[in-house]
């Protein structure tokens, strides 16, 4: 195939102004639409001129770069964030601010015996995490006053039944025995040092959170 810088050469250039004047074309010319024939380049009747970016235009063929240095450039515009788009939340856990931490610490970590996920600090207000499920109950500083009376943490257990037993034996603050409620779970209520309520709730076997009937 006929190349760009080919067609730049002097040679080609008065082959160009030989055929625009009406005199005999080239043996240049002759090769170039001799090479058009056998659909090296393409045609297009045009007069003749010789253009930038190596692009040779006689009176019947346009011969244009190809390859890479021929494309246009395109800008890429910046990324726009997507509508809609959720905050990607990787782990979460509940903060608790106790009123006295090394009680709050004997009942979570004791009476309750969460397993601990981790501790920072030193002293008595220094920090422990435990594990709670899916996530993660984070006792650590001090507060003056008890957490807000709105607070309510929900644990899921295997046996509600058999969590009463241990905890009564732990001496836990017992608000209320397992009890099976209208909408099928089974729960329990219990109650921290500061007055935050627990539910401890068994899914049975049967409700809809476990089972589906013809799925």
């Amino acid at each position: 195939m006929v190349q760009p810088a080919r067609l730049a050469s002097p040679r080609y250039a008065d082959s160009t102004r030989a055929t625009s004047a009406g005199t005999s074309p080239s043996p240049a010319v002759l090769k170039l639409r001799a090479e058009a024939a056998a659909g090296a380049v393409s045609g297009a009747a045009e007069p003749g001129v010789f253009k930038a970016f190596g692009t040779f235009m006689g009176p019947s063929l346009t011969v244009r770069p190809r390859g890479p240095a021929a494309r246009p450039a395109y800008r890429t515009a910046p990324r726009r964030p997507r509508l809609g788009a959720m905050v990607h939340v990787l782990s979460s856990r509940v903060l608790l601010r106790p009123t006295d931490p090394e009680r709050s610490r004997a009942f979570y970590g004791g009476a309750l015996g969460l397993a601990v996920y981790r501790e920072f600090g030193t002293g008595p207000e220094r920090g422990t995490v435990y594990f709670l499920g899916g996530g993660f109950l984070e006792v650590s500083g001090r507060s003056e006053t008890p957490p807000a009376p709105g607070l309510r943490l929900w644990l899921q257990v295997a046996d509600a039944a058999g969590a009463h037993r241990e905890l009564t034996a732990r001496g836990v603050e017992v608000l209320r025995e397992p009890r099976r409620e209208p909408w099928g779970l089974v729960e329990m209520w219990i109650s921290d040092p500061d007055g935050v309520r627990i539910a401890l709730v068994e899914v049975p076997e049967d409700h809809p959170l476990r089972y589906r009937p013809g799925i």
